[in-house]
């Protein structure tokens, strides 16, 4: 993309009359040879040429500046390219004020993680969980949880990990494990929300002889993926963090449980789902676990749905609606809702699994139809 002429400069500038200017990715430029950098006079003459404005060059960028500036003074670079580029990023500044007012407004600092914006996006984290699994039928839901109960176990790589929560591109590129920010976890999350009654263990990963040895009401289980971000985090398995399947799997076979999925996309869970009583899609919810709370014990109801395909397994990739094989775990746009007779909970009906399958398939059959029409 970093050298197609025709798109950036031809489409882009062009075509659709683009009056912005155009930046690079991080060592976007380098990367227009293969190996990157292997020729990087040549990757700079490509990018500029194509259309490129501004190049980010956080570290040889020595050896930007020379080869740019050699490239022009031999005619390789046009110098109406350049004064092309500068009146795009001057006409910006100047545009948004930066000659007048070079410097942001410290004062708006004060208003970063306001309650008001905490709790705006606690409701986002309400609204975004997809329930995929709440018991055997409607009449047999597991979910919501009480909140009066004699001990609850929490577990898992993820029930109190503020990074985890978060994932990538969270105060650092990758994210990281830990306390990284200001926020709630969902264990604590949990703790707020349950009766002053109840008691709430938390083991990462406890082994069969914990369970053995404990008697609790129920458990939930947090686990997923690590934080990542652009090709770290490409997965040829999609499987998630050990150690969450033994974790999954030793609990769950001791007491009954809800398990909470941690992710920044669908991975392999299909093994799990019949053992246990609940299961949740809360995707990267962020610095607010509490909006997981709100939903897991019955404030909220889950209104979700899946914006992806939840596939069964990676065979099956990839997978869209309308293929011919379309057999997913869960189709796109699946998610269960809790049944509104339930005790202290104002929600709706639950189709159940099997009818929204069955409702799904003859909408994308009528689709089909209209589409062959």
């Amino acid at each position: 993309m970093h050298a197609n002429h025709d798109l950036v400069t031809g489409y882009l500038k062009s075509k659709l009359h683009f009056r912005g200017f155009v930046i690079s990715d991080w060592l976007g430029v380098d990367r227009i040879t293969s190996p990157p950098g292997a020729n990087y006079t040549y990757s700079v003459q490509a990018g500029i040429n194509a259309g490129i404005d501004m190049v980010m060059v956080p570290y040889n960028y020595t050896d930007y500046i020379n080869d740019l500036t050699s490239l022009v003074h031999k005619g390789v670079i046009n110098i109406s390219r350049i004064d092309d580029a500068v009146k795009r990023i001057l006409r910006v500044k100047f545009t948004m004020g930066l000659f007048e007012n070079p410097l942001a407004d410290l004062s708006f600092a004060e208003q970063l993680g306001k309650k008001e914006h905490r709790e705006l996006a606690r409701e986002a984290v309400r609204k975004s969980l997809v329930l995929l699994k709440n018991g055997n039928s409607p009449d047999q839901q597991f979910l919501p949880l009480p909140k009066r109960a004699r001990s609850i176990l929490v577990a898992g790589s993820h029930a109190s990990n503020l990074g985890y929560q978060c994932g990538g591109w969270s105060i650092q590129w990758m994210g990281d494990s830990g306390n990284i920010t200001t926020g709630t976890t969902i264990l604590d999350a949990i703790k707020s929300t349950v009766a002053d009654s109840t008691s709430v263990v938390y083991s990462e990963n406890p082994d069969d002889s914990f369970m053995k040895h404990n008697d609790f009401s129920f458990a939930i289980v947090v686990v997923g993926e690590p934080p990542y971000a652009e090709t770290v985090g490409d997965s040829t398995d999609l499987t998630m963090l050990d150690p969450g399947p033994d974790t999954i799997r030793t609990v769950c076979a001791a007491v009954k449980c809800a398990v909470v999925i941690i992710s920044g996309r669908p991975i392999v869970i299909e093994p799990y789902v019949p053992l246990v009583e609940a299961l949740v899609a809360a995707w990267l919810p962020g610095t607010e676990g509490q909006g997981v709370a709100d939903v897991l014990f019955g404030d909220y109801g889950f209104t979700g749905k899946l914006p992806h395909t939840w596939f069964k397994s990676v065979d099956q990739l990839p997978m869209n609606v309308g293929d011919l094989q379309y057999d997913p775990l869960y189709p796109f746009g699946f998610g269960l809702m809790i049944n509104s007779s339930l005790p202290g909970f104002s929600g709706v009906d639950n189709l159940g699994y099997r009818k929204q399958r069955v409702l799904f398939a003859v909408l994308c059959s009528l689709l089909s139809l209209v589409l062959i029409s």
